[in-house]
């Protein structure tokens, strides 16, 4: 990458990315032949493995342009955490950041002793060994961590989850997120709304950029004029489906043409 997604984050410009549910190395590529700061590829809620995630990342790096990779990983477990930071990629983002304990320890098992418990070994991160020593010394610079806001308790708890140290950026989950408030989906909701917008305030009175998803790229606007600093526009298997339905209404209105 050109420059690195750390900084960028820093700066809290706007920032854009999609997210990749179909663990293919080839959808990952392509999505990043498209301008968008980073890939997010979800292994929560999908069946990836992390030897295909290292393969995902690894055609990101392949690409021509500036593209980030940044994993969203099934759970707060340092353990699974390490292994995917040991890929090379460009930050984590992890769900159900409920407390202040958790933030502090996502952010305990992402650093090297002595600041933090991870494990240290010299992967491909690392340059497999080559690059071990600078690696490690520099390891906290090298990529983003973002925590999800997406209960009620991290709700209540977001302003102080977001002056943990370590933690780069806040990511407010719409879906899970309305679905606690009683309102999934309803996205103009005034409780939703509400929501969100305290999640906004307390990213920025901390100093940190905050994103959302939009599935829907007519959605994208609204989000920004709400304060949203960076968004993931859209997802790979929405693509897929509007897609074929757009064929699909094209071929359909062409042969009642004919037939008519």
């Amino acid at each position: 990458m050109s420059e690195d997604l750390k900084a960028a984050f820093e700066r809290k410009r706007h920032l854009s990315a999609t997210w990749v549910s179909v663990g293919n190395p080839t959808v990952a590529e392509v999505s990043a032949t498209r301008p968008f700061d980073f890939v997010l590829i979800d292994t929560e809620h999908t069946t990836t493995s992390l030897e295909t995630v290292e393969n995902m990342h690894r055609a990101v790096e392949a690409t021509p342009g500036d593209t980030g990779t940044v994993i969203r990983v099934p759970w707060n477990d340092p353990v699974y955490l390490k292994r995917v930071l040991d890929v090379g990629v460009s930050g984590v983002m992890v769900p159900m950041i409920d407390t202040v304990a958790e933030a502090e320890s996502l952010v305990d098992s992402l650093r090297y002793p002595p600041e933090g418990s991870r494990g240290i070994a010299s992967g491909r991160a690392a340059g497999y060994g080559s690059e071990f020593r600078s690696y490690v010394a520099n390891a906290d610079e090298t990529f983003v961590t973002i925590a999800q806001i997406e209960t009620l308790e991290g709700l209540s708890n977001v302003e102080a989850i977001a002056d943990v140290d370590g933690i780069d950026a806040l990511f407010a989950g719409p879906a899970d997120l309305s679905g606690a408030l009683g309102v999934f989906g309803e996205w103009d909701h005034p409780e939703f709304v509400a929501a969100m917008d305290r999640v906004i305030d307390a990213a920025h009175d901390a100093g940190i950029p905050v994103g959302t998803l939009t599935v829907q790229p007519a959605d994208a606007p609204p989000r920004v004029e709400q304060g949203f600093d960076w968004q993931i526009i859209g997802k790979d298997t929405s693509y897929l489906m509007e897609r074929h339905d757009h064929a699909l209404d094209e071929y359909h209105e062409a042969i009642d043409r004919f037939d008519g």
